[in-house]
Order: structure tokens, then sequence, then C-alpha cells
């Protein structure tokens, strides 16, 4: 009998699966519940898969259900979903003194998306010490309104806030109106973007600035050549994000500018500062200073494609990411001014990433179409908060309407499995579970044909 070995995909994804199974576990037991009972093991499963899968949504209040053991548990389940569950393994093994052996290496390659192995452990390191830094960071600027405004516990909050934010989770533990309270607050407006973003945009992206930014120090390169240094990877994130970010800003302050339930009743300036954190809040971060529920239609649609958007590769966000809604948009511009290549920043995308930002983007969006219709089949409400739900769980972001906490059984099922599909990918799922594997040797090559498109 052929003893069959599992591929690194299928391992990565049975890590995150594993992960979120001991967790759920835990999360039953009493101590992790405010009250000291048994919490439902649906409601802990949900929690688990939320946290690990870095989304957000929540069935129960984070911050009133959970006792303290509770809450620690589920920032560290945050924080093994935010970097990856292969990447805190092998930084154990490092830890031990193990040595990280090939398997692992390809194993930190795909957990990474990255194309080499060269450095690859190095570049764990620096992804680990970049992470606590900047969450350390965030959770110090957090202590200068919290710790005034809630005594010691605002350590805590300031900590756990920090983490959720920068590994895109969106789950708190203020109150039940997520950051309501904060939404004229220009320091906590302004830290939080900051770690949505920093978490968001791809620890590639990060070395990509500092490389750099050491060689404009140095004198290598003069301060005015930064953009036209960068990588072409970093380049496309960079200009997407800024597109994204701010054009998404401009119209959900078109949109919502006089909604008294939204943007309203908030001054111009706090107008706009809300605008900006909702527009950087739907690129998969879930944290809310507006009621989702007051959002009008055009800017609920808006919301549901940043969401499927996401933020960028190799970083903490969901959704087929930027680069991926860049190459499609780029290779439709390319058909439309007739050319055969696909070019950006003086450089040609090769035409095999084409082929996969195109499969990413319509395996996701078949995806939600596909779960849409289910949670409208299994259950009640108006197909606006269904897509905006379901939009939110596929793509990590955790944004709701006040819908989770009416789902039944199925839909939480439904909902999970939507963020479980979000985390791990829809092609990576795909890839995981193809037992059959890719076949070797000859392959058979057929006459072209054309066909009429369009």
């Amino acid at each position: 009998m052929k003893k069959y070995k599992l591929s690194t995909a299928q391992i990565i994804a049975l890590g995150f699966l594993v992960t979120i199974f001991i967790g759920s576990l835990l999360l039953c037991l009493p101590v992790c519940s405010s009250d000291g009972t048994w919490t439902p093991y649906v409601d802990a499963l949900f929690t688990s898969t939320t946290s690990v899968c870095v989304t957000g949504l929540v069935v129960v209040d984070t911050y009133a259900h959970w006792s303290l053991f509770g809450q620690i548990l589920i920032l560290f389940l945050i924080q093994c979903g935010g970097l990856g569950i292969i990447t805190l393994s092998t930084f154990i093994m490092v830890l031990i003194g193990r040595k990280v052996s090939l398997k692992d290496r390809l194993l930190l390659e795909d957990a990474f998306n990255l194309n080499t192995l060269q450095g690859l452990v190095r570049f764990l390191k620096k992804v680990l010490k970049g992470t606590f830094l900047v969450e350390g960071i965030g959770a110090l600027c957090y202590m200068t309104v919290f710790v005034p405004n809630y005594g010691p516990k605002g350590i805590w909050y300031a900590v756990f806030h920090a983490i959720s934010a920068f590994c895109n989770a969106g789950m708190d533990i203020i109150g039940s109106n997520s950051m309501m309270d904060y939404v004229n607050h220009p320091w906590i407006n302004i830290i939080t973007m900051f770690l949505i973003i920093t978490g968001g945009i791809g620890f590639i992206v990060w070395w990509d600035i500092i490389r750099v930014l050491r060689e404009i120090r140095t004198g290598a390169v003069a301060g005015r050549f930064f953009f036209r240094n960068l990588k072409l990877h970093t380049k496309i994130v960079l200009s997407a994000t800024f597109v994204l970010i701010f054009g998404g800003a401009v119209l959900i302050f078109a949109l919502e500018y006089r909604n008294p339930e939204t943007l309203g009743n908030l001054s111009f300036g706090s107008k706009i500062m809300a605008a900006l954190f909702q527009s950087v809040t739907f690129r998969t971060a879930g944290f809310v200073t507006i009621p989702q529920t007051g959002l009008r239609g055009g800017t609920v649609l808006l919301g549901i494609f940043l969401m499927i958007i996401g933020g960028s590769p190799v970083g903490t966000a969901g959704g087929v990411k930027t680069t991926t809604i860049a190459l499609v948009f780029l290779t439709a511009l390319a058909t439309i001014k007739g050319e055969e290549e696909v070019k950006v920043y003086k450089r040609t995308i090769v035409p095999r990433t084409i082929r996969k930002a195109v499969s990413v983007m319509l395996v996701f969006v078949t995806a939600l179409f596909v779960m849409i219709i289910l949670m409208s089949v299994f259950e009640e409400g108006s197909l606006t908060d269904i897509a905006y739900e379901t939009a939110s769980a596929l793509g990590t972001v955790g944004l709701s309407r006040d819908y989770t906490s009416s789902l039944h059984m199925i839909g939480k099922i439904l909902i999970i499995i939507c963020m479980y599909l979000g985390r791990i990918g829809p092609i990576s799922m795909a890839i995981a579970f193809n037992f059959k594997g890719s076949r070797r040797g000859y392959q058979i090559r057929y006459p072209q044909e054309d066909v009429t498109v369009g």
C-alpha cells in the first residue's frame, strides 16, 4: 500500500484546523467564561475560529462573556492566526535550538507565499521582531489614553487592542460599541489605523521600504528616487493601498455626509476622520467608530467590494489581496489597449502570475456567491445584511450589521466555514485537499483554436 504524504499546503490548512479545534475545547471550559459556566461548543468553536482566522465576528460579547483567562487565550489565538501557525511553530523550534529542516523551510515558504527559500529563517526572525516591536509601540500609545480612563485595566486593554489591530482581528474588550466612543478622538483613530495598515501591507513591503531608506541614509540612493528604487511588489502594494484607502474614504464621506445615523451629526473634521477610519477598517480590520446598521446601500456595496480585496500578501489581512485586484485591473486595461503583455512601472508581469490572480479572484467571488445563497436559504434576514456578513467572514474582516448574534446553528457553521476558507484562501484550500496531486511527466499539447468572447 502506497503511503500518502501531506503536501505543505495541506499541513498548513490542517495546522489551522487543529489550532481552532484545540482552542474551541479550551474556550468551552468554565474557567474561560466570566460567570464560571460552560460555554456551548458551537459558540466556543465560533470564537476560536474568528480568533485564529483573525476575523472579529462574535456570537458572544468578548468583553462581557469571557474571563481574563478566556481573553488571554483569545489573544493568543489571534496572535497565532495573524502570524500563522507554521511561523510560530518554527519560531519555537529556533528558540529551543532545533535545526530547521528543508521540510520546515518549505512549509515556511508556503506559509509566507514566497518564491524562494533563500534567507527564509532570517526573514522569519525579522518578521517576529518587527511584529512584537510594532505591537509593543501600539500598546504603549494606547496606554496613554486607556490607563487614565480605565486605571490598571487600561494596560491589558492597550495590549489586547494593539495585537488585535495589528493582526487585523478587530476584536475588542472595551465595551459593546467597539470604538464608537472614540469617534472624535484623533489619537486612538490614528494609532488604530496605523496598526491596521502596518499589519495589512505585508512584511515583504516593510523590509523593502527599510532597505531603500538605508540606501538613502548611506548616500547610495538619492531621496527623490525613493519610490523608483522599491521593488515592483512594493510599488503595486503601496499604490493600490493608497488608492483604495483614500478613494474609499472620499466615497464614504460623500455617501454618508448627511446621514444622521453615521456621519451626519459629527463635526466636519470628525466626518473626515470617521470616513477614513471606515475605509481602513473595511480592509479586513473589524473595528468601527460609526454604526454599521446605519450605512446607506451604496456604502454597504462599496464595503463589500473593499472586503473582497482585503490587504496585501504576506501580511495579517485577508481578502484576495491588493496585488491580485491590481493585476486583474491591469490585465483588463492591457486588453482594452490591445497590448499582448501586462506592463506596470516599466516591468512586464509574468503570465503565470496573471493566471493566478484571475484564478484567485474567480474562486473567491464564486465562494462568496455560493455562501450568500446558502445563508439566504438557511437564515432569515435581508439580503443586504446576509451579503455584508458573508463578505465580512470570507474576507476575514469582522464587520457586521448586528446580524451575527441572530444566527442559528446552521448559519454559525456556514460563517465558521467562510472564516476558515477566508484565512486559508480558496485556492490554497483547493490545492490542500486535492489528494490526487499533480501529474508529472509528459503533457499533451492540443491544437490551438480561438473562441469569441464578449
